[in-house]
């Protein structure tokens, strides 16, 4: 499982260095090669080591071509995913067409999400956090049956 958070650089070239506690394990279990796409959800990307990813794109081969949001999500998924290989030094080339989508900047965010990493400008990140912090209602909100399972 992917999980942290971390700020990184991206270069000149457009590289991103993929954390080191996360590289071993990227070779061992991927080769190395990952997968990244944009996120239909919000303005970040994913980052899918390929073991992972090649699961997702066979749920996304299994959505109907007849309902319009699973098209939508399977041409923006599948139609910006990117392979990219870890380099000697543990980064990846982000493509400008990804970075221009998430607007990433020479600061970025990567969330461990159990499967796979989100990438987002550091900026924007903060920005929708303290939003999301900010529509927390802290006196009792209603929450969703499987959000209530969390709890211990």
């Amino acid at each position: 499982m992917f999980r942290g958070y971390h700020t990184v650089s991206i270069d000149d070239k457009g590289r991103m260095a993929i954390p080191s506690r996360y590289r071993q394990r990227l070779t061992a279990e991927a080769d190395g090669c990952l997968v990244q796409t944009l996120n239909p959800l919000d303005r970040s990307l994913w980052l899918y080591p390929l073991n992972n990813w090649e699961q997702i794109e066979a749920k996304l081969a299994a959505l109907s071509e007849f309902d319009i949001r699973s098209r939508r999500t399977k041409q923006m998924m599948r139609g910006y995913a990117c392979d990219c290989q870890l380099d000697s030094q543990g980064r990846v080339l982000i493509p400008s067409e990804l970075r221009e989508y998430a607007r990433l900047q020479k600061q970025v965010v990567i969330l461990g999400q159990g499967n796979k990493f989100e990438v987002w400008d550091q900026s924007t990140w903060e920005q929708e956090r303290d939003l999301w912090l900010s529509q927390v209602d802290e006196r009792g909100g209603e929450f969703s049956d499987a959000l209530k399972s969390l709890s211990l």
